[in-house]
């Protein structure tokens, strides 16, 4: 069966995959900000250096941030008691769970999103007060595809109401009949009913975001492996409704045809179009519409991104923040905003994962292999035209 093609090499693949990861959770790297570089007027800072493998991040209607990771199996809150833009603390919400990456709120409660499943702790805030830290909650809905191979849930809550979730492919490439939610971004009730498909052929997003003007989904999608240094490009797609799909495993990119399942696609099958091409193997995880108005004009309504870095090239790129800049709705450019995580082969330091937007126009940025956030403001540059000191 197609689904069944992982050979020996894949599997010892496998093993220095897991290598890696286990030896990026017991990494010692420190945040080294002084080395990333921005525009002009930007600023960046530690908001929080305590938050191990932090992931995708989540603002409640109050203020505290809610994060969750993945080889740890915890999730953290991040509380701002006094809305002074610091952290008062970070306190464990829930461990020992199965790769918790996703988190969401609404309506006071917290939803967070294991592989296979959907939880919610309800007034958590309220609980956050509580000496004795035993939060409760609830499953929401534990009936989503279990396999751990691109097994971390990204979730949001759209502009309908409704719980959008990320369910990535669980292989390189390859097709998967018994379970047509594999490949796809889910979306379902908060109270885990009317469950359904939204769109496909999506090989693993973990991160996205709705246009703040037409309410389009938008998308990053990570491309397959073992083409090459240079192929396939990483995704930017764009949903405007329910029912596309966006080429996996059959196309990537500008629609070029996959080698091994090009020529398997049914004729009738229509294939949405990439709408902006980013980097081969950056590994593109969250992103955000910038929307506040603290940043200079040219960056608002851009789409911000952040390249989680490549593991799998001769030479390493990604590791930065990269941005895309929208004209009448359609991606027109692609281009760094802020790098400076990792230089030539060296090691990287850090590796952005998330992006939340604060209150004050700033924008926040984690990184799992930091254990950190990052917060980036923005002020008017001096006359000499560079950056107030970081």
């Amino acid at each position: 069966m197609e689904f069944l093609q992982i050979s020996c090499r894949g599997i010892f693949l496998i093993v220095i995959l897991l290598l890696q990861a286990s030896c990026a959770m017991q990494s010692s790297a420190q945040p080294q900000i002084k080395k990333l570089k921005t525009p002009p007027g930007f600023t960046v800072s530690i908001y929080s250096d305590k938050v191990p493998e932090a992931r995708q991040m989540v603002l409640s209607e109050t203020g505290t941030l809610f994060v969750g990771t993945t080889g740890n199996g915890s999730v953290y809150a991040l509380p701002d008691r006094n809305h002074d833009g610091r952290v008062d603390e970070v306190v464990t919400v829930a461990s020992k769970l199965h790769l918790p990456n996703g988190v969401a709120v609404r309506d006071g409660a917290l939803f967070v999103g294991e592989t296979s499943k959907i939880t919610r702790f309800d007034n958590i805030e309220k609980q956050l007060a509580q000496p004795l830290k035993s939060f409760k909650s609830s499953v929401v809905n534990d009936k989503l595809p279990a396999l751990d191979w691109h097994g971390n849930r990204y979730m949001r809550f759209g502009p309908d109401g409704l719980l959008y979730i990320g369910v990535g492919a669980p292989c390189n490439v390859c097709v998967r009949p018994d379970d047509e939610r594999f490949a796809t971004v889910l979306r379902m009730k908060p109270d885990g009913s009317a469950l359904e498909v939204f769109a496909k052929g999506i090989r693993n997003t973990v991160g996205f975001d709705w246009h703040p003007t037409t309410k389009e989904l938008w998308f990053t999608d990570n491309g397959r492996d073992h083409l090459g240094n240079n192929l396939p490009p990483d995704e930017l797609n764009c949903a405007p409704a329910k029912g596309m799909h966006f080429g996996f495993p059959f196309r990537y990119g500008n629609n070029v045809p996959d080698p091994e399942f090009g020529i398997k696609a049914a004729k009738d099958l229509k294939f949405t179009p990439v709408a902006m091409p980013l980097g081969p193997h950056v590994a593109s995880l969250g992103m955000r519409f910038y929307t506040g108005n603290v940043f200079p004009e040219k960056y608002r309504g851009n789409i911000f991104i952040a390249e989680h870095g490549s593991w799998n090239r001769d030479k390493r790129i990604g590791y930065r923040i990269s941005q895309v800049t929208l004209e009448n709705g359609k991606a027109t450019k692609y281009e760094t905003f802020m790098d400076g995580f990792q230089f030539g082969d060296a090691d990287p330091w850090g590796r952005p994962v998330d992006l939340c937007l604060m209150p004050d126009g700033s924008m926040l940025v984690s990184d799992d292999h930091a254990g950190a956030i990052y917060k980036i403001s923005y002020a008017t540059p001096t006359k000499q035209g560079t950056s107030p000191a970081r």
